[in-house]
């Protein structure tokens, strides 16, 4: 059933893609088409990438179209009853189906299984003529086939092409740039020896032989010093696309690399090291960089590929690629974020057939491993089944505890760039925890957690936005005025600029908006995480949400209910979920309080973390907003901090060194002794007031002092 949901999410997701790089499928079928059904507007974005005639991917968002209709959920056991019912033979695999290809002559394929259906999405690929599409793509193919008695279909029926011609002259450019950085690159055999020597300590391989290097087809790009990775793929191996990756050394001794592709990151799909492995290979090492697959080949020979965007994301458009192996051992790196994008990588490859390499200190990342003369073959072989029993000791627990007490910076998640005081309380940004949200009514809560959220997501967390109180347009409009940190009204000659780079963001937006059943609403976040590996999921806001669909009922059953699933749906995709809620009314000079917030306390006992924005002149503080943590499940710390709003940027920023911190106190008395008095008479009351308090006895032991 949970595969049937992932589909029917399809018609919810908007991508936030370069819409200059990417272009929309057209489909090219016979002229007598038996279904002549019309895409809606989200289905047509969010269907696959397919091959132009010169093997480069394209895709293109329609900002203009709406939802206006759903795709039919589609389940395995459809898709095989269909399979059945045209007399299709197919394979089970362990994320694929796998059928003969209908775009190729019978007499000419050389492998009789070669077209892969998604059991998840149903999308399609074949291998051979890298045409790809749409389970409904695949249907319509099949119908027409039946109609015209066909054994096959050319495989240009499914291809894309630009629509306009200046879509078509980015394209040409592309692939111009290409070639221009290939041919000015440099092979390593073709360097002086001191100056390969040099190349290699700079990105630290220098244990990676030359012949390791050319096998792969690295090479030296002179101009910027950086590393060139190939990505030859289609029927005739041409070049599609090249990596640059360079290097730099930081204080303490590390070196960080930085990459581009061409062409962009949404349209590169390389799986580096994939034509050096064998039709017959079983056995495939995953990495999370390129240099990683090197390093593994060249210390076990066994095949290697590097995934093209690390560990952010797996596509599942990669996905038949990774069918012929039985074993698939995932070594993504050397730190917690790879670890955890193992497990959640192997769930898309098939639990039964994955092992992980957990990180360590006898266990780094495989160049790091190679540098240190490591035993790959005994790291390999002591990876861990990724599929595991609901029952499990401590003896299997033990080196997960360990590795978090180790690494506890990188188990306390991600930090936060623009606001160290939120780092300080809740010490991180972590996958798997539900995070509620509150404030009063205008304080501004959305514009407070997108810049949240922007903050995360410009660090690489994959986010998925779900308002269902504004609409996207608004919402992006917020986020870009923050991302820019000005008002882009005022400069609009700089709106191409800061939109080119906002578009580079793993940021995803839903088409909801008001009310929505909860079902569809999880079922498109789900449909989100298997495509694009989400990592924080935002609702803004709850009540807007729910709406008034359930009069007769309980409404606060209903937001129970909801509640609990959104907690569901965040431990199991390992998935952080914000949650925006409204509180009660209250009295406007009172503070909110986690019983403040709206509905009963499953809210507050369900979320790991509760924020409260709190909007309240103080005595001492300028400013009138500051946040509050009164939740933290990770390590208790609470505490709160004051926010300035500044208007220009529509950004929060914590107040200069110069203000005075955010605290309440009382009129200062005459005598210590009224002091004391002041402070008991402040925990009883809620308010401060500058009143001097009428002087009480004060007992200490058996003797008595009047004030």
């Amino acid at each position: 059933m949970w595969r049937s949901s992932l589909q029917r999410g399809t018609t919810c997701l908007l991508l936030v893609a370069a819409p200059r790089f990417l272009h929309e499928r057209h489909l090219r079928l016979p002229a007598q088409r038996l279904l002549h059904r019309p895409l809606c507007g989200l289905e047509r974005r969010c269907k696959a990438y397919a091959p132009s005639q010169s093997g480069t991917r394209f895709y293109k968002k329609d900002a203009k179209s709406t939802l206006e209709c759903p795709v039919s959920p589609i389940t395995i056991t459809d898709i095989k009853h269909y399979l059945r019912f045209k007399e299709i033979s197919f394979h089970d695999g362990y994320s694929c189906l796998h059928t003969p290809s209908i775009f190729v002559e019978p007499s000419a394929r050389r492998d009789n299984f070669s077209l892969f259906v998604d059991k998840t999405t149903g999308q399609f690929l074949c291998k051979d003529t890298l045409v790809e599409g749409s389970w409904e793509d695949l249907q319509d193919c099949l119908e027409v086939m039946q109609k015209e008695e066909q054994d096959c279909l050319s495989p240009h029926v499914l291809l894309g092409y630009p629509e306009s011609v200046e879509e078509q002259e980015e394209m040409e450019r592309e692939l111009r740039e290409v070639q221009r950085i290939w041919s000015s690159s440099v092979p390593f055999s073709d360097l002086a020896e001191e100056e390969a020597q040099l190349v290699k300590t700079m990105f630290q391989i220098t244990k990676v032989s030359n012949a390791t290097l050319r096998r792969f087809g690295v090479r030296l790009f002179k101009p910027t010093k950086s590393l060139v990775f190939p990505w030859f793929g289609g029927p005739e191996s041409s070049l599609k696309g090249v990596k640059l990756l360079s290097a730099q050394s930081t204080n303490t001794d590390k070196v960080t690399y930085k990459e581009a592709t061409v062409p962009r990151c949404n349209s590169y799909y390389n799986l580096f090291g994939l034509p050096q492995v064998g039709r017959m290979d079983a056995e495939v090492v995953l990495t999370g960089h390129e240099l990683d697959t090197l390093a593994v080949s060249q210390a076990t020979g066994l095949p290697s590929v590097a995934l093209p965007r690390g560990v952010s994301c797996l596509p599942p458009i990669l996905l038949p690629y990774l069918e012929q192996f039985k074993r698939v051992t995932l070594w993504l790196g050397g730190d917690i974020r790879s670890w955890e994008a193992s497990k959640i990588f192997s769930r898309k490859l098939g639990l039964r057939r994955c092992s992980l390499v957990r990180p360590g200190e006898y266990q780094p990342c495989p160049v790091e491993a190679l540098a240190q003369g490591k035993n790959f073959g005994h790291i390999i072989k002591s990876s861990i089944p990724a599929a595991h029993k609901s029952i499990v000791s401590f003896k299997q627990l033990r080196e997960d505890v360990y590795g978090e007490l180790v690494n506890t910076e990188q188990v306390a998640g991600v930090k936060w760039g623009r606001f160290p005081e939120l780092n300080r309380i809740l010490k991180g940004h972590r996958k798997g925890e539900l995070t509620v949200f509150t404030g009063p009514t205008g304080s501004g809560k959305t514009t407070f957690i997108s810049e949240v959220a922007l903050d995360l997501c410009m660090q690489g967390v994959n986010t998925l936005w779900g308002s269902f109180e504004i609409n996207n347009v608004r919402l992006a409009k917020i986020m870009l005025t923050q991302f820019a940190m000005q008002r882009l009204e005022e400069n609009l000659e700089q709106y191409d600029f800061w939109a080119d780079k906002f578009e580079e963001l793993p940021l995803y937006f839903m088409t909801f908006h008001g009310q929505q059943n909860i079902k569809t609403v999880l079922e498109t976040m789900q449909h989100a995480v298997y495509l694009y590996d989400i990592n924080h999921v935002i609702i803004d806001n709850l009540q807007f949400m729910m709406g008034q669909e359930n009069l007769s009922v309980d409404k606060l059953a209903v937001q129970d209910h909801i509640i609990g699933a959104f907690r569901k749906f965040a431990t199991n995709s390992s998935c952080h979920v914000t949650l925006v809620i409204h509180p009660r009314k209250e009295e406007d000079d009172r503070e909110l309080q986690t019983a403040s917030i709206f509905g009963s306390a499953k809210a507050s006992q369900e979320a790991d973390n509760v924020l409260i924005l709190q909007e309240k002149k103080l005595l001492t503080c300028a400013g009138h907003r500051y946040l509050q943590v009164t939740k933290n499940r990770f390590d208790g710390d609470v505490g709160i901090f004051p926010l300035d709003f500044i208007k220009s940027s529509l950004t929060f920023s914590a107040p200069l060194k110069g203000k005075l911190k955010l605290r309440k106190v009382a009129a200062k008395p005459e005598s210590e002794e009224g002091e004391v008095a002041a402070k008991k008479v402040e925990v009883k009351k809620e308010k401060v007031t500058k009143t001097t308090k009428t002087p009480r006895a004060v007992t200490k032991g058996n003797e008595s002092t009047e004030k």
